[in-house]
Formats: structure tokens, sequence, C-alpha cells
């Protein structure tokens, strides 16, 4: 047995592979012969395992070898290994696995801090996600059932930290929430089952949003688990808003077609309902598809999208504030994907011309206001504006400090503190956000 040449980010491709198997760290860990703790340190990079271990690993996880670039060769191994190969690759068809064959045909396992931002391949990791993360720990560690009235209060609580970009909290607050929301959904039946579902997707809708903020590899897991309480509960509110974070975490593993098929898919199921809250789902739907279409080079269905968007957000009745919704259906919110759309497909220009006529103090929250700054950013980097995209961020750090430790926007500010424009203050701002360390 030998590694291939093949380059493979093993810790991605591993952590991919337990958060389908839902699997605790202890599992996996007395299985490979190894403590909690040192999985823990596997899987995140810090620790690095022999062949015949991430064999046992692999077993375990129902990973072929070759998914980790180890190349059998069966002839010079044990009886033993052979077995263990053999195992491994017999393809059981167990519902993890089919499960597992999926999520990697979808480029899942791929997702990491290269694969999903755009941000360096080795960031820091997100302030609370030393010593591992408690949002990943509670997809698969149980808890006590949460009461439904105290479920919907916990969710409006989380909704209004994440519109106010306070991730740091719900990076605190999250994990109980989702785990006390699966054991109501699990401990109940009939409709109270269903309004479990219901809390539960839209619990894991806003998990999602910070774990791509994140950049972390279970974003997938959290938005797949989104859509199956959403459909569970009936609710095609619940179902949209489920749909989209998926295609989010599609999109960012390179799966754009899928993606965009997903979302407009979904987005027909609306077509006929002029219900407020179907027209702002069904808005969301097509401006995450717009500009995923613009991501892929495909600027005809990009603009072709934006402008359905646009049209549905028109007849969205003034003021209406969705239940959950993480992105809201106006105007603004349509210009503010146009500068997206824009920088997505080469023309930072023609962003630069919206963005400059958007005035982000109409945008609802701080979350949306950090998200109109971080595009407004990439679009003075992208025209070699380095005085404009470092005031940029300072607005940012002043609207919604956590925003700027994102490691999409870290790139950012680490390509500026290469630059050779003297920009004051910038080495403070870059240390401080976690972009550079002296």
């Amino acid at each position: 047995m030998s590694r291939t040449t093949e380059k493979v980010d093993v810790p991605a491709v591993l952590r991919a592979a337990r958060a389908v198997k839902k699997a605790t760290l202890a599992e996996v860990g007395a299985h490979a012969g190894y403590s909690p703790s040192a999985m823990s340190r596997i899987l995140n990079g810090r620790m690095t395992v022999g062949d015949v271990a991430l064999l046992r690993i692999a077993q375990f996880l129902d990973i072929p070898p070759q998914r980790l670039g180890l190349d059998i060769d069966t002839a010079s191994t044990s009886p033993a290994r052979r077995a263990v190969a053999a195992r491994v690759t017999a393809g059981r068809e167990s519902e993890d696995e089919v499960r597992r064959r999926s999520f990697f045909a979808l480029g899942a396992a791929g997702i990491g801090a290269a694969a999903v931002g755009s941000g360096p391949a080795h960031a820091a990791p997100p302030p609370g996600s030393q010593g591992g993360d408690p949002l990943e720990r509670a997809l698969f560690d149980p808890a006590p059932p949460v009461r439904l009235s105290d479920l919907a209060a916990a969710l409006t609580r989380a909704r209004a930290d994440f519109r106010a970009a306070r991730y740091d909290r719900l990076r605190t607050t999250l994990p109980a929430l989702l785990s006390g929301a699966e054991a109501e959904r699990d401990a109940t039946s009939g409709l109270r089952r269903e309004r479990a579902n219901a809390a539960l997707a839209r619990a894991h809708v806003i998990a999602t949003e910070v774990a791509v903020k994140d950049s972390a590899d279970y974003a997938w897991v959290t938005a797949d688990r989104a859509l199956t309480a959403a459909r569970a509960s009936g609710s095609p509110v619940a179902v949209g808003e489920a749909a989209r974070v998926l295609a989010i975490t599609m999109r960012r593993s390179g799966r754009i077609t899928s993606a965009v098929q997903l979302l407009t898919a979904t987005a027909v199921g609306f077509d006929g309902d002029d219900g407020a809250e179907a027209l702002a789902v069904r808005t969301s739907l097509l401006l995450t598809a717009a500009y995923t279409s613009a991501t892929g080079g495909d600027a005809s269905g990009a603009h072709s999208l934006i402008e359905e968007a646009q049209e549905t957000a028109g007849r969205v009745p003034p003021g209406l504030v969705g239940a959950l919704f993480t992105v809201e259906a106006t105007a603004e919110q349509c210009t503010l994907y146009r500068i997206g759309l824009a920088t997505a497909l080469g023309d930072p220009d023609t962003g630069v011309r919206h963005a400059l006529g958007l005035d982000p103090t109409r945008m609802p929250t701080a979350e949306r206001r950090a998200r109109y700054l971080t595009d407004t950013a990439r679009v003075w980097d992208a025209l070699g504006e380095d005085r404009r995209t470092y005031n940029a961020l300072l607005a940012m750090e002043r609207t919604a400090p956590e925003e700027v430790r994102r490691p999409s926007v870290r790139a950012i500010t680490a390509r500026l503190v290469h630059s050779p424009t003297r920009l004051p203050g910038l080495r403070p701002f870059a240390t401080r956000t976690g972009a550079f360390t002296a």
C-alpha cells in the first residue's frame, strides 16, 4: 500500500464522511485506536497518521481508499490488510453507503477552506472553533427535547443574532437549539412533529449560513438536514429557505449547474402563489440562482434570473419581514446582488455603478449592510483600487466587526498587506482580524 501522487485534503474528506455517517469522535477513535482528542486533531489536520491507521478510519467511515490518496497493492500487503481493503471497497448498500455516494458525487468531500471559501487554504479558524467546533459537535451529540414554545423563542433570538451579525453568539447558542429541536422532533408525532420539523429546518438554515461564512465543512450537512426537515414539515416556505442554503453549499463545491437547477425548480413550485411569503421566498431563490449562474460564467442566464427576481420582488408588499428569512426580498436586495453578479462576470466597472447607486442605510440589517460592503470591497479590489478597498473593509468593521474575520474577507486584507500602496493602520487591522500574523 502506498500514497498516490494526487494531492488530497485528507482531513476534509474524513470530516465530510464522519458528518454523513453521524459518528462521534469517540466512535471513530475506538475503531481506529485513538482517543477522541487525538481524532479531533487528525480531522483538523493537526496530527497525521500512517497508512494502516488511515485505512482503519476509512473502513469505519465507508471511504474508498483511493479517495484518501491510498494506492492499495493487494499483492504486497498481508492477508489482514487485504481483508481490510476488501471490506472498505466492497461497496455495501446500506442507507449510509447510498448517502455517502451521493454526498461525494456532488463534491462535498472537497468542501474545505481551500474549496469552499475564497480565503487562503490555511486560514486561521474562526473564533470559537478552536478545540472542535461546538456547532459541528451538535450534529452528533444527543440532547433532551425542547418544547415548541421554547423552540420558537430560541429561533427568534437566533434570527435576531444573525441579522445583527453576532456570529460568535450563534456559535454558542445554536448547538443547543439544533440538538434540542431534533430531540423534540423525534419525540413527537402528528402536527406537533411537523411543527418541530419546521423549527429544526429553520435552525439548520441559520446554522448553514454561519457555517458558510466560516467556510466550514459541515455546511453541507446542516443544509441537507435543513431540507430533509423542511420537506417533513410540509411547509413550502421552509422548503424554499432550505433549498436556497443547500444550493449555496453546492455552488461553493463547484456544482454550479446542479445548484441552479435546484434553485429554479424550487422557485417554479411557487409560481401562481401571490402570497407575501411565497413571493419573498421565490425572490430569494431567483437571486441566489442568478449569482450562482454568474459564478459559472453564464451571463445571459444570470441577467435573466435577476430580472425575474426584480419583477417578483416588486410584487412583495412593502415592509414585509419574513418569519425567518435570512435574505430580504426588496429592490435594494436585487441591486446588492447585481454588484455580485458584475464582479463574478468580470465586469467590476458595472459593479461599481451599482455599488455607488445603492444607499447601504436602506439595507435592513447589519448582516446585509456588511454584505454590501463585502461586495463593494471586492469590486474595488478587482479594479486595483487599494485605498477604496481598505476603506470598505474599515466600514465593514464598524458595521459588523465579526464579518471582517471571515476567511473570504481576510483574503482581501491579506492581499492589501502585500500591496505597494501605503495604507495607514492596515497592519493593525490585518492583525486584529486574523489576516496577518507578525
